[in-house]
């Protein structure tokens, strides 16, 4: 095998390991909660936008790739995993060694940390800033690590809500502006929720390897089942409850565009309805749904609020 051949495999693996497409779950509720300042007079500075997104995309990395190391028994176990579960399957395909996986997580580790205290004492975006980094950095990096393993412990799913909901859309904000609001909050939250369900249905096509391994989430505690009646919940509260943030700023286009995901909820419910989770093919067209709802929410608030423009307050 020729030089050039071999490092072209080697970085296409790492690209698949480092899950590229998925990096947009961070980055765009924390540029949302960015918008979210400008709407409301705050002038958008750029440069701290772009090292925020950064740090966002280095603890992503740190989870993913720590994921990856520490899932390996599970991962390598799972025969029914689907492209939004299972891992990325590049350790176990052996195109890379494992501990390069162990190596890239301390390395986008320590840039993260080097990337938040150069926003908070080179641009001076506040004294929260490392706290609320360090926040998401720690719940990453020990999601699958000893000897917390947020993830085998049935809260894992929880802590994905609130690091990819809340955090990420109202650090955006206080990078911005210094403070906290109610606004980006109320934004964050069928955001969460539909992360929530993201990380969820992908537990069903795991059930059996993470049972073997046990990963006590919530699928493997409770069975898929009545996570599937609390998926239906979830999925039809999500859209609802969109609408709690019209009279504290949310613009009104928001509400007219989640129009949109209806279809994406109605499938939803009718799979699970007719239990097509017990399908694989089925499953994974529920999970790929699942991911477009939860970018589906952000797009619109990110779209409402740009075309609303500035002073959006009611």
């Amino acid at each position: 095998m020729s030089t050039s051949l071999a490092m072209g495999q080697r970085t296409k693996a790492w690209l698949t390991l480092i899950r590229l497409p998925f990096q947009t779950v961070g980055l765009l509720p924390l540029t949302l909660g960015m918008l979210v300042a400008w709407s409301l007079g705050y002038p958008l500075n750029w440069v701290v936008l772009t090292l925020g997104n950064l740090a966002i995309v280095l603890i992503m990395l740190v989870t993913y790739l720590a994921g990856e190391y520490y899932d390996f028994e599970g991962d390598s176990l799972n025969k029914e995993f689907n492209m939004f579960s299972g891992g990325t399957r590049v350790l176990q395909a052996r195109l890379l060694p494992r501990r390069h996986a162990l190596i890239g997580t301390y390395i986008a580790f320590a840039l993260a940390v080097a990337t938040g205290l150069i926003l908070q004492f080179r641009y001076g975006t506040g004294p929260y800033t490392i706290p609320l980094g360090a926040f998401g950095l720690i719940c990453g990096y020990f999601y699958s690590s000893w000897p917390i393993k947020l993830a085998y412990r049935g809260i894992g799913e929880v802590f994905i809500a609130i690091c990819y909901g809340w955090l990420t859309v109202n650090t955006g904000y206080y990078l911005q502006t210094g403070e906290f609001a109610l606004l980006p909050s109320l934004v964050s939250i069928p955001i969460g929720i539909s992360i929530f369900l993201v990380i969820l249905i992908n537990e069903f096509p795991d059930y059996q390897a993470d049972m073997a391994v046990k990963k006590r989430n919530l699928v493997v505690r409770f069975g898929r089942q009545k996570m599937a009646i609390l998926y239906m919940v979830l999925v039809t509260l999500s859209l609802g409850i969109l609408f709690i943030a019209l009279p504290y700023g949310l613009p009104r286009l928001a509400a007219i565009l989640s129009v949109l995901l209806l279809p994406l909820v109605v499938l939803n419910l009718r799979a699970i309805s007719k239990k097509s989770y017990e399908q694989a093919a089925a499953l994974e067209g529920l999970c790929a749904r699942t991911l477009m709802l939860n970018l589906g929410f952000t797009l619109i608030y990110i779209t409402a609020f740009v075309l609303a423009g500035k002073n959006t307050t009611v």
